[in-house]
């Protein structure tokens, strides 16, 4: 008896893009070389495209990543503890799809358990597995909440994204400091005012230094 199991969301997405060899992302870097003006046969130049066809394997390394099966495990012994859970100041290493400039900032997330919880390395690496891929902030934001949503099933899911948009400040209106901020509000956090007051309140509050 064969028994059909439906495909990820990574292979989902592999099986649909034929991706292209090393040596045709090594061509194509070449080709933006000479393209800004520059001899990609000069010896400063010689290793670039293996370099950044590497670099680009790092940056996107969320197309290979399932969010979902990140936080398919989750645990039950919590001695009753319902109350809120929140991870504050996950780094963010984006890339705007526009233009393929960096989006930099933090992710703050938090969730009202509903019986179950999950380790909270597990939230940062969906926050890695949504944001290492071409992306705008706003569906970044919906897409972490979203999931975390969909799987762990919480009374409520809130989170914030602030970043600063490379394509904004290194380039167009040259608008250096400037910081985005999204938010997603989910169940609880979306319909009680004290519960999304008490996160807000969480993330905004003074860093300390912690030991480790």
């Amino acid at each position: 008896m064969n028994i059909q199991v439906p495909p990820t969301a990574a292979e989902d997405m592999a099986s649909r893009l034929s991706r292209p060899t090393q040596e045709q992302a090594e061509d194509a870097i070449r080709t933006l070389l000479l393209w800004a003006g520059d001899d990609p046969a000069r010896e400063g130049l010689l290793d670039t495209p293996k370099r950044v066809a590497k670099a680009y394997r790092e940056w996107f390394c969320g197309y290979e990543e399932d969010p979902e099966e990140l936080l398919a495990r989750s645990f039950e012994e919590t001695d009753g503890y319902d109350e809120m859970v929140t991870l504050r100041d996950i780094r963010l290493e984006s890339t705007c799809e526009h233009h393929m400039a960096p989006i930099l900032g933090r992710v703050h997330v938090a969730y009202l358990p509903a019986g179950r919880v999950v380790g909270i390395s597990k939230l940062a690496r969906v926050v890695d597995a949504f944001g290492k891929r071409l992306q705008i902030q706003e569906k970044l934001t919906a897409q972490i909440a979203n999931t975390i949503e969909r799987v762990l099933q919480p009374k409520g899911v809130a989170v914030v994204v602030e970043a600063a948009h490379q394509c904004m400040t290194t380039r167009g209106t040259h608008k250096p400091g400037v910081t985005m901020v999204t938010s997603r509000m989910l169940g609880a956090f979306r319909t009680h005012d004290s519960t999304r007051k008490e996160f807000l309140s969480f993330i905004h509050s003074p860093r300390g230094v912690v030991e480790g």
